[in-house]
């Protein structure tokens, strides 16, 4: 049997060369696409439309949850923990206001989350070398936005109900690993959600599984730093310092999501194209280069009548 060791050896090597190769590939491909600008203007978006989303999502569930404590904390702990920049801030049942101002602030919390969505499409397109020609038109594109908007607030609000149930009668440690197993939850919905309805339908849900989880894990990490940072650093601040501290936080937290979302669609998409190895260095040569190279300049093509053929030197 002591032939069979060195096929064994080359197998494992070979093994370790391959899963080596495509975290090389997602970072050259996140390159390629210029992913850095694109998740710099998600983050932009974000920044102006989460304080009216926040705001209008936080009003509604204090008219409806008005008078009952343990429901408003199960929000603070649950949604609003998604957010540890600015969550802690945020008050449930403290906003009142009439109908006619609830109605005009969602419209208007609508179309800055549409911003959003917009950005992202563009940006999980770009990922996806969606020539422009196969994207959505205007209309349909406003349609997934809203479905988009509408599905990460009914997963909040179920979320919400979740934890309540879960943690009503828990206490001490039990009851902050149950909230991180929700979060976790909780994440793997929301990254779904937004993964399926940015994504092109020629891919499938199957294939989007290892971006969603690669994305979920990253997003809790960057909560449990965002939190760490405000309960060390912003917490000893005061006056002006503190509040031009929070907004850089809150930007680099935003951006720092971005990117983490794209790299995570970058995974899903070597995976499925099997865009490995790469060459990192020197003219591009391997087949994986040919091929995302190739399919990055076909992006362009804006008419059906137009077709982009690209060859290579040897």
């Amino acid at each position: 049997m002591d032939f069979l060791r060195p096929a064994r050896r080359f197998d494992r090597y070979q093994q370790r060369r391959r899963w080596l190769a495509i975290p090389v590939a997602v970072i050259k491909k996140f390159g390629d696409d210029q992913a850095g600008g694109l998740a710099a203007l998600v983050a932009y978006y974000a920044f102006f439309s989460l304080f009216p989303l926040l705001l209008v999502f936080v009003a509604i569930l204090g008219f409806v949850l008005q008078g009952d404590p343990g429901a408003q904390q199960s929000i603070k702990s649950s949604v609003l923990g998604q957010f540890p920049i600015i969550g802690k801030d945020l008050r449930v049942g403290a906003l009142h206001g009439s109908t006619i101002a609830l109605i005009i602030g969602l419209v208007t919390s609508l179309l800055s989350g549409l911003g959003v969505t917009q950005a992202s499409q563009n940006a999980f397109d770009r990922v996806w070398a969606v020539p422009l020609k196969s994207r959505p038109n205007f209309i349909q594109s406003r349609l997934r936005g809203l479905a988009l908007l509408v599905s990460l607030g009914l997963l909040f609000m179920f979320a919400t109900l979740a934890s309540g149930l879960v943690t009503g009668g828990l206490g001490g440690p039990l009851t902050k690993v149950v909230g991180i197993l929700i979060s976790l939850l909780l994440n793997f919905a929301l990254f779904f959600a937004a993964f399926r309805l940015m994504t092109a339908d020629s891919v499938s849900s199957r294939e989007l599984r290892t971006g969603v989880i690669v994305a979920g894990v990253l997003w809790e990490i960057l909560q449990v730093l965002g939190g760490y940072y405000i309960g060390h650093v912003l917490k000893k601040s005061t006056g002006t310092y503190a509040q031009f501290g929070l907004v850089i936080a809150l930007l680099v937290w935003l951006h720092l999501g971005a990117q983490l979302t794209l790299y995570a669609a970058e995974v899903n998409v070597v995976l499925k194209r099997r865009l490995w190895p790469r060459s990192m260095f020197g003219p591009p040569t391997a087949p994986a280069d040919h091929e995302t190279l190739r399919a990055l300049a076909k992006v362009e093509e804006r008419s059906e009548q137009e077709q982009v053929d690209v060859g290579f030197k040897h």
